[in-house]
């Protein structure tokens, strides 16, 4: 239809052709659009760092072996799989976002030339987007550039690590102030904090006892139990904090209604304990003498000793939680109030409505002069026309910091000789060691939100 046309090619916002879909706001499609530019690159390196696709390619695409002389990729075509392939692949995309940061600096509203560039002509940035990444192939010395480019991607990907964890205790504080505003139906949205709160725990709690069961051996996994240890009670450390009188008042010292810091410990509980599981899942296995003078392997659980059949399942898991950690990130860590988030700057409870989905916009927070064109298809409101609902030039930066943290994970870190898709979480010492540290940087961001204002003093516009 036009609208499609004219969303692909020109500078209207992007909708669905079926009229019946709820309307959408041109903020929200343009960001989808981007997501699915890094999906899309995602499943890309994903395939290329499978060597059950390359072998498929191999047997089924007729003169593979003449197609990979011509392009001058190796006999195997080993210069379009592998790590050193997603290293070109992400080379490109992160020129592509890095280029549109610079170009959306500054933007106040859509109606500008550079923020037409922001929203619209996706058909030729999509094309852009393919010719930077096919065109890093042809980067020479490349043996030079990925060692260089590993170390670059490195150190990106840990800062937007820390970002991603930021958000996620954003997040805890954003539920948190959310539920405990509420001035309607004030003892039903008590009773659901509570609630929620106690499932948490437990999961924790459950978590802690599962992991000590299936990744330790009363004869062996002693590090394994150490950080089991110290991971556990990092996570009762947190929890007392959040219940301390110096923290409590200096919560009712502020203008601010006080509340209790106990489901955002629960919530960063929860996660330390993935962030174990994950670590302990990509941690190599250690082998034991049994009676027999049998070699044992210890300290991973029975599905995941075989790596081709249920071992895929720890492979599977992680992969389905890192991608969604990274595109909530991408997506939510640049709206304004997410921004100011960041460095502690919440916006006052009074103004909290109460609701379960408080991620999203209530409909009274919903733009009623944004003007919506209707062409056919799903009603795109423009909300962007007075000022920005994120800011763009940082949108873009979140994505290029999110593609080294991709390529990064993708390519198993430091261990990228052999790093194979089908066992990307599991051992390697440089995965385990990355996440585990994660756990701590988390438990440290979040102990730094509760105290910094004991350190400060009283100070408005800073709320644990």
């Amino acid at each position: 239809t036009y609208g499609q046309v004219a969303c692909c090619c020109g500078t209207a916002g992007c909708a669905l052709c079926c009229a019946c879909c709820p309307r959408i706001k041109q903020s929200t499609s343009t960001r989808i659009m981007y997501a699915l530019f890094f999906i899309l690159v995602t499943i890309v390196c994903g395939t290329m760092m499978s060597p059950t696709v390359a072998e498929l390619m191999k047997d089924n695409i007729p003169y593979y072996k003449d197609i990979c002389d011509h392009i001058q990729a190796g006999s195997a075509c080993e210069k379009l799989v592998g790590y050193s392939a997603v290293y070109k692949v992400c080379f490109g995309m992160a020129g592509f976002f890095f280029i549109l940061m610079l170009l959306t600096i500054n933007i106040k509203n859509s109606r500008g030339c550079r923020a037409y560039i922001h929203n619209g002509f996706w058909f030729f940035k999509f094309l852009i987007l393919i010719a930077m990444c096919s065109g890093a192939f042809f980067i020479p010395d490349q043996e030079t550039f990925s060692n260089v480019w590993r170390y670059v991607g490195a150190f990106f990907g840990f800062i937007f690590l820390l970002i991603q964890l930021r958000l996620l205790v954003q997040f805890a504080h954003k539920w948190n102030k959310n539920w405990t505003s509420a001035q309607v139906h004030k003892t039903f949205w008590s009773a659901a904090l509570a609630f929620v709160t106690l499932i948490l725990y437990s999961v924790a709690v459950g978590a802690l006892a599962l992991l000590a069961y299936f990744y330790t051996h009363p004869e062996g996994c002693l590090l394994n139990k150490i950080f089991l240890g110290v991971n556990g009670g990092l996570c009762l450390l947190v929890t007392l904090v959040a219940f301390s009188p110096c923290v409590q008042k200096c919560k009712l010292g502020t203008s601010y209604k006080p509340h209790s810091g106990v489901l955002q410990s629960g919530i960063i509980s929860c996660y330390v304990m993935y962030l174990t599981f994950s670590s302990l899942s990509s941690k190599p296995p250690e082998t034991m003498i049994d009676d027999m003078g049998r070699n044992v392997t210890i300290c991973v659980p029975s599905f995941s000793k075989d790596l081709n059949q249920d071992g895929r399942l720890v492979s599977i898991i992680g992969a389905i939680i890192l991608f969604a950690c990274i595109l909530y990130s991408c997506l939510t860590s640049t709206t304004r109030a997410s921004s100011d988030a960041l460095i502690g700057r919440y916006s006052p409870p009074e103004t909290e409505v109460a609701r379960c989905c408080f991620c999203c916009a209530s409909s009274e927070e919903d733009g009623v002069d944004d003007r919506v064109v209707k062409k056919g298809g799903q009603h795109v409101a423009y909300d962007e026309e007075t000022t920005t609902v994120y800011r763009y030039w940082y949108f873009h930066f979140v994505f290029f910091l999110g593609t080294f943290y991709m390529m990064m994970t993708v390519t198993n870190w430091f261990h990228y000789n052999y790093a194979e898709i089908e066992k990307l979480f599991i051992g390697s010492w440089s995965p385990f060691w990355i996440k585990m540290a994660s756990c701590w940087a988390c438990i440290l961001v979040y102990l730094w939100t509760l105290l910094f204002p004991v350190c400060r003093g009283t100070r408005k516009g800073y709320v644990v």
